[in-house]
């Protein structure tokens, strides 16, 4: 269930538990209500927590320092004259 589904159920446990004047036998709509509040809660809670691991955090950019020997090519007679057989 996402932050979404969370507070979905948290404005339904709201809307039981504070806005409503049903009675229904065996239920007790206002502590249903209750109910689906905390849920809701418990579910954001945790998926802050989990959001907030999942977090990248992107090292500062390094500056890149080319050495030039690896660019100057080798003329020898082996055959690497392109520079990888340095």
């Amino acid at each position: 269930m996402g932050l979404g589904g969370c507070i979905l159920l948290m404005a339904a446990g709201a809307i039981l538990a504070f806005a409503t004047d049903w009675h229904m036998p065996g239920v007790n709509v206002h502590l249903v209500g209750v109910i689906l509040m905390l849920v809701g809660l418990i579910g954001v809670a945790a998926f802050s927590g989990i959001a907030r691991r999942r977090r990248v955090v992107v090292p500062p950019p390094t500056t890149v320092v080319e050495d030039e020997r690896h660019h100057r090519h080798h003329h020898g007679g082996d055959g690497y004259s392109d520079g990888y057989g340095v």
